[in-house]
């Protein structure tokens, strides 16, 4: 029973790793655009979360009330002013471009509120629990499970069900034309980023509520984002999910093992699938 235990919260940890992993997931299915500074835009959610708790006295759910829309405004002038001038046929502009902004936020954080650790005050919510049958499942693991599987299906529905998605899949799929038939290509994209960027606010949220957090911590996190994408599949937003599951389950696996190898675990399970399927478990299928 403790296996199944273990197993089980891997799955949810996975939910976390699933919210990390679908911004990326997005950015790189619209505009071919790997952001290596998504990790360290993940910890300026939870501080920004912090900053709204600590202003207004909000508790750390409400506060997404604040800051998705914050991070979205950002997302979008971000795209708008710096990333679009990056985007071509040449990948090395934006992976440049995207590391110095990472240095930036880092930096910015760091003088801001110092490297101290830091974490969001979620009182009976971080300790509660539910028994299923012999197993007992935290209520914030599973709400963050909960939030990923609706985040994800938001986003699905979006870019299969709505205007603003055709014109998400006609940009990725061929930007010229897309441009000739009256899109416009910058504010698709910068539309993209600020949809990414809530969805980034929001894992941040989550993940300040659940552990610390500090200046340093978002190429962790990036690391973890971009296995999962893989892992899943580039581009396919359920994928995402499926790919955090296993790489929490790995985690767990091997932490269940030996404390020490819990995250080798993870990378090893990782390295095996692309070994085995280097264009992921579910492979874009546009339609």
């Amino acid at each position: 029973m403790e296996w199944v235990n273990a197993i089980v919260q891997g799955a949810l940890l996975g939910g976390l790793y699933a919210l990390f992993a679908a911004g990326l997931s997005l950015i790189f299915g619209v505009m071919r655009l790997v952001n290596i500074a998504h990790g360290d835009l993940i910890v300026l959610g939870a501080y920004l979360g912090l900053s709204v708790t600590t202003v207004l006295g909000l508790h750390p759910l409400l506060a997404l009330i604040v800051v998705v829309p914050i991070m979205a405004a950002f997302g979008y002038v971000l795209q708008r002013g710096i990333l679009n001038q990056t985007l071509g046929k040449d990948i090395l502009p934006p992976l440049l471009v995207t590391f110095g902004l990472s240095v930036i936020i880092q930096n910015a954080l760091l003088e801001t509120y110092s490297a101290d650790p830091q974490k969001l005050n979620a009182g009976a919510l971080e300790t509660a629990s539910v028994a299923v049958g012999s197993l007992s499942m935290g209520l914030l693991p599973l709400l963050t499970f909960g939030i990923a599987i609706a985040v994800i299906a938001a986003l699905q529905w979006t870019f299969y069900r709505t205007a603003l998605g055709r014109a998400f899949r006609a940009t990725s799929d061929n930007q010229e034309i897309a441009q000739l038939m009256g899109l416009n290509r910058r504010h698709i994209f910068g539309l993209a980023m600020a949809l990414a960027l809530g969805v980034t606010a929001i894992a941040g949220i989550m993940l300040g509520i659940r552990t610390s957090f500090d200046p340093s911590i978002g190429g962790s996190r990036l690391i973890f984002g971009f296995e999962a994408v893989i892992i899943g599949g580039l581009g396919n937003l359920w994928g995402t999910l499926v790919g955090g599951v296993i790489l929490g389950v790995a985690q767990a696996i091997g932490a269940k093992i030996d404390p020490g190898w819990q995250l080798l675990a993870g990378h090893i399970a990782f390295l095996v699938i692309l070994a085995l399927r280097p264009n992921g478990l579910f492979p874009r299928i546009n339609g």
